[in-house]
């Protein structure tokens, strides 16, 4: 149990993790793939190389320690990861494996005249009782998956149904369970967990659910990324009637129930999550803003279906803004990258709105600047996706 003099401790070390902590992750990544191989499948090694993974390990490292008073001020963050290892399937065996490189990397790095005895036994408490936390709450989804009707546990064998080009760069797959059973009803929003031997190693990847929950399916829609062993393996290598070995679906980024406008913005592969928040959204008949920005229209996925919907449902508005616009391609609403005075001219009048918005970090950043400028309060209504490529796990 955590003790005064260890929360002191702990209090004492943030200024080294405001100003070191992502040095100290890209050593603890390094030192836990040496010393325990068989963990590496569980992570994106692309992100590693790109620093995705050594900066969201440092900020909530950070964040733990900041809130060592107060955890419960760590609720979304908390849920955030949770969810993500429940994806990705980590089991309480993971922890130790990642406490003990932990602490070996606080030693390394900030040597021994500051991560003294003292210090390395606090960080190993707190470590203790944050693992006791998540491992709880993980099984605790665990078991809802599995008892829910269509639910399983671990991976489950799916068949690819489908595999329909949307775009230049996104491909659509539809899997069904091998096993002819029925399937979980997700949440709009959610994602699933595939595990994959490629070459003859383990990778697991996350991707959002782009369509409704039906009972029979699951629906992916995956962006190749340049150099992305998985993405071009899914779309290269994999076709109608394989197999492949899914998790339960998994996030807590999904469409709340309420009867306010929603306002759905999203940039790139972003979209696909919201492909099922629309749907959710136009069956309960809330007015729907769907805001989408792509580079240009080749990469611009869902757009025939988005524009069929809008046609049947007078209650969604669509506003589509391209980077570059080709005059002989179909035309966006605006031109250049997404700013105030369109998202001005797109929004509803009221601002008491839901929004959602989801793509690229710079993205979501901007997006959120623009709504706190336009009077649209940023709170928990706001969600900030980070997206399978940035995965915390």
């Amino acid at each position: 149990m955590l003790s005064t003099e260890h929360k002191a401790i702990i209090t004492a070390t943030v200024p080294l993790l405001e100003t070191g902590g992502e040095a100290l992750t890209r050593h603890f990544y390094q030192t836990m793939f040496r010393d325990y191989p068989e963990v590496k499948p569980l992570f994106n090694q692309a992100n590693q190389h790109e620093g995705h993974q050594q900066r969201a390990l440092a900020n909530a490292v950070l964040m733990y320690a900041k809130n060592i008073e107060k955890l419960e001020n760590l609720g979304p963050l908390v849920s955030t990861i949770i969810n993500k290892h429940v994806s990705l399937q980590i089991q309480p065996e993971h922890y130790p494996i990642v406490g003990a490189s932990l602490l070996k990397a606080i030693r390394e790095v900030l040597g021994e005249e500051i991560a003294t005895d003292a210090v390395i036994e606090a960080w190993a408490t707190a470590y203790g009782q944050l693992a006791e936390i998540l491992i709880g709450a993980e099984e605790n989804i665990y078991k809802e998956n599995e008892q829910a009707p269509g639910g399983w546990r671990g991976a489950r064998a799916f068949k690819v149904a489908s595999k329909t080009v949307e775009s230049d760069e996104i491909t659509s797959f539809v899997l069904t369970p091998a096993d002819g059973g029925q399937v979980v009803a997700h949440k709009p929003g959610q994602y699933i967990g595939l595990t994959l031997n490629i070459n003859g190693t383990g990778q697991r990847r996350q991707y959002s659910l782009s369509a409704a929950a039906n009972g029979v399916s699951l629906r992916i829609s995956v962006k190749r990324e340049p150099g992305g062993l998985v993405s071009n393996f899914l779309h290269d290598q994999v076709n109608v009637g394989d197999s492949l070995d899914v998790f339960p679906p998994a996030g807590d980024f999904v469409l709340a129930d309420s009867d306010k406008p929603v306002v759905l913005i999203s940039g790139g592969v972003g979209i696909t999550p919201t492909l099922a928040m629309l749907t959710a959204a136009l069956s309960s008949n809330r007015p729907v803003h769907f805001i989408h920005a792509a580079r240009h229209a080749g990469v611009h996925a869902f757009r025939d279906h988005i524009d069929a919907l809008a046609a049947k449902h007078p209650q969604l508005q669509r506003f589509y803004c391209y980077e570059n616009a080709d005059t002989q391609a179909p035309l966006p609403h605006a031109t250049g990258y997404l700013n105030p005075q369109q998202l001005s001219d797109w929004l509803p009048v009221t601002r008491d709105l839901d929004a959602y918005f989801l793509g690229p970090t710079p993205f979501m950043k901007a997006v959120k600047s623009h709504l706190a400028e336009l009077g649209v309060p940023v709170s928990q209504t706001h969600y900030e996706f980070f997206g399978p490529a940035e995965a915390l796990a």
